[in-house]
Parts: structure tokens; C-alpha cells; sequence
């Protein structure tokens, strides 16, 4: 057997288990050697393989069913490190020889934009120019695509450079959807084309529900379950509109299999944040871990970025160790430079709203409705806080976590704590 040890919680592999072994692996030795210069802590961005914080069975798991070709359907509210779990699988998918085309459906402003850059994506993985434009002309023949390389401008990669793909001939709804059912089959002809496994990666999929109506789901989903070689992941931010997707009614309705990504155990964050200062040379006070992961609501997104305002703190005044009090100084310096962005969306409120908000805050998301919490915060009726939890949800300052609401944002959570009355 092979151990590994994440602060107090060992993890047991069978030497069996290549691919969990590899990624495990790889994980120890990138956190072991790095430029402690560098901030270990990565947000605003897909994390590299070094700050990827657990999500080892999640990884392992959603590899095995793309290597299957599964049509896998991810659900995860914001900032839980899900598009940096797809970027990961995608890596091991890629390593296997898979071929790997990702996109946010979220990015386009129309069906057709969706589709051009769908075809986009799909040819920009040939590895020729001209084979990419000779099988995707072949491929589409409803509508004429204009297909236009570009080379790389720097000139530092020979034969590397930009794809464009555009249908303007297209423009009549029974035009648009003659051309989603040629575009939703590429990559199957990608996947005959290259003689290798090709793997999908759809991340904000719920936005495609914004796409002429229901009609997009029905030809996706048509064109999908047909699709032997082609694994797929379907990912959405926004768990009530993708589990609505997936509702008897609804065309995706069991078309494969369903993971909803969870918190990260907050103990193992916890030692991993500790972890991570202590081998950029940087001592961690006793519970700084915890305190990190505990402000941060135990989201991946906001404890990447308070660890990271954190060292940064540390590093700026020439110091070895970091301390609770580095922790709140990176806090206070966080929330200031934010006030201008939090003092704006909190004047776009109204006043039911933001009594609702500074509940959620002070009450911990719970109870809202009861006779007591109403009164305490001056809310109105059940009626009035029902609406005005509904408005915070829709525009995503709230959001549900199991029976109680949180605060997406946790600085905005303490801007309202400190600054709203």
C-alpha cells in the first residue's frame, strides 16, 4: 500500500491505482519544489497543479468516467475550484493521448456566436492548419464557413497561431439549427479524424438554456448519446439551473452521470494552507490554517486569496513567520480596497434587501423567517424577506447552503459586518 499524509488525514492508495498514485504524486512533488520567492497561493485563476488543494477522489472519479466517454454532469456553486477540477482531469486526460477541447458556454452572446465558437474550439485542435480547415468545411455543409488562421504574431512557436471560424450565410432559426446539428457531431468526426479519444469540456453549461429556447438541449443531447469515442463534461455554477436541466422534463434527463462538488473537508484545507507557508519558508502560527479557511467560509477561491493577501503581508515587511495579526492587517487591506466596489452594490439594494443581507450576516443565514430574527432586524413580514432573499439570490450575493443562506463573497460578508448599519 501506498500512504500519503494531507496534516492528520492519511489517504490510502492500491499500487493498483496508477492514476491516483501519479496525481498524487505529482501534487507532493510540485508543493515540495518551488521558487519560495513565489506566492505559493493562486486565485482569479485556474490553479496550477502546486496550489490544487485536495479533490482527489473528485479527480480521480471524473477521469475514469471521461476515459469511459461518460457524459458527466458537474454541479458546483462558485468559487469551489471547479473549472480548475476540469482543467486537471483534462491534463490526465491529455497525458493519455486524449484530445482535449474546453469552452464557456456563459462567453457567447447568441446561439450562433455559441456555435462558431464551438466549431472554433473543435478545429483548433488539429494539429495542422489546412486538415483543420479541409475536415471542418467537409463537415459542415448546410452553411458555408469562413475559416481564417492567423499566425502567432510573436513568431516564438513555429506553425502556432489563432483560428477563426464564422458562418455568415447563417441567419434564418431553421438555418441555426440545421447548423447546431453538424456543429454538435465534430467531435465525433474529430475523434474519427485524429484515431484518438476525444474529451468535451462545457464549463457555465447552464447558459445554454438561454439559447433559443429548449431546442439547443434536444439537439445536443441528440447528437451526444450517439457519440462513442467523445467523453463529455457538462459544468454549471448555478446548482438550482443545472439540477433543473437534469429534471425528468428536461432532454439531459439521465444522460450519464451527476457529481456535485462539496466543500473541501475544512480540517484538511485547514492543514494545507499551513502546509503551503510552511514550505515557502514562511512559519505559520498555530490555527492560522483554520482562522484562513474559517473567514474565507471555506471556499477555495476566497482562502486562496486570503492565504495569498497573507504571505504577501508577511513577505512585505521582511518576516519569517505569519501570524493571526498579519491575517487581519491583509483582511483590513483587503476589505479597503474593495469598500468602493461593496459601497456601490450595496446602495443598488433596497432597503428590504439589505435588512435581509445584514440578517444573513449576523444570524448566520438561519431562521430568517422566524417572528424573533424579523423583529431583531426590523424585516417585515415573511412575505417581504421571502422576496428580498430571492432578489439577493438572483443576482448572486446569496446563495443556499443546505438549510441557510451565506454570503457568496465572504470580504463582502465582513464589509457588511463592519461597515453597514
Amino acid at each position: 500500500m501506498v500512504s500519503w499524509r494531507i496534516g492528520d488525514s492519511p489517504i490510502h492508495h492500491s499500487p493498483t491505482h496508477q492514476l491516483t498514485n501519479y496525481c498524487i504524486t505529482l501534487y507532493y512533488v510540485a508543493i515540495t519544489v518551488f521558487d519560495v520567492t513565489n506566492n505559493p497561493f493562486v486565485y482569479g485563476e485556474v490553479v496550477p497543479v502546486a496550489a490544487f488543494a485536495d479533490r482527489i477522489d473528485e479527480l480521480r472519479r471524473l477521469v475514469r468516467d471521461l476515459r469511459a466517454s461518460q457524459k458527466v454532469f458537474l454541479i458546483s456553486p462558485r468559487r469551489y475550484g471547479k473549472s480548475s477540477l476540469i482543467r486537471r482531469a483534462l491534463a490526465s486526460a491529455a497525458r493519455d493521448g486524449a484530445v482535449t477541447v474546453e469552452m464557456t458556454v456563459s462567453s457567447f452572446s447568441s446561439y450562433v456566436a455559441f456555435l462558431e465558437g464551438y466549431a472554433r474550439a473543435l478545429a483548433a485542435a488539429e494539429t495542422k492548419w489546412d486538415r483543420a480547415q479541409s475536415w471542418l468545411r467537409e463537415a459542415v455543409r448546410t452553411a458555408r464557413a469562413e475559416v481564417r488562421y492567423t499566425p502567432d504574431a510573436t513568431m516564438r512557436s513555429p506553425g502556432s497561431g489563432s483560428v477563426s471560424v464564422s458562418f455568415p450565410g447563417v441567419r434564418s432559426e431553421r438555418e441555426v439549427s440545421r447548423l447546431a446539428e453538424e456543429v454538435f457531431a465534430l467531435p465525433a468526426v474529430l475523434a474519427a479524424s485524429r484515431k484518438r479519444k476525444v474529451i468535451v469540456a462545457l464549463d457555465e453549461f447552464q447558459a445554454i438554456a438561454g439559447f433559443n429556447g429548449g431546442s439547443v438541449e434536444h439537439a445536443l443531447r441528440a447528437a451526444v448519446q450517439h457519440q462513442r469515442e467523445v467523453g463529455y463534461v457538462f459544468a454549471g455554477s448555478e446548482p438550482s439551473l443545472m439540477e433543473r436541466m437534469l429534471g425528468p422534463k428536461r432532454p439531459f434527463y439521465k444522460a450519464g452521470p451527476v457529481m456535485r462538488l462539496e466543500k473541501i473537508p475544512a480540517d484538511e484545507f485547514a492543514a494545507f494552507i499551513d502546509a503551503r507557508f510552511a514550505q515557502s519558508r514562511m512559519r505559520p502560527e498555530e490555527g492560522l490554517g483554520a482562522a484562513i479557511v474559517d473567514l474565507a467560509g471555506n471556499l477555495p477561491y476566497d482562502v486562496q486569496r486570503l492565504a495569498h493577501e497573507t504571505w504577501d503581508e508577511v513577505r512585505s515587511h521582511g518576516r519569517k513567520r505569519a501570524t493571526l495579526d498579519d491575517l487581519h492587517q491583509a483582511l483590513a487591506r483587503l476589505l479597503a480596497e474593495h469598500a468602493i466596489m461593496f459601497e456601490a452594490a450595496w446602495q443598488r439594494l433596497t432597503l428590504p434587501q439589505r435588512a435581509a443581507l445584514r440578517a444573513v450576516v449576523f444570524e448566520e443565514g438561519r431562521e430568517l423567517h422566524s417572528a424573533d430574527v424579523r423583529a431583531r432586524h426590523r424585516l417585515g413580514g415573511a412575505s417581504t424577506v421571502q422576496a428580498a432573499l430571492a432578489a439577493l439570490t438572483r443576482d448572486d450575493i446569496v446563495t443556499r447552503d443546505g438549510a441557510r443562506y451565506v454570503v457568496v463573497d465572504s470580504l463582502l460578508r465582513e464589509w457588511v459586518a463592519r461597515r453597514t448599519f
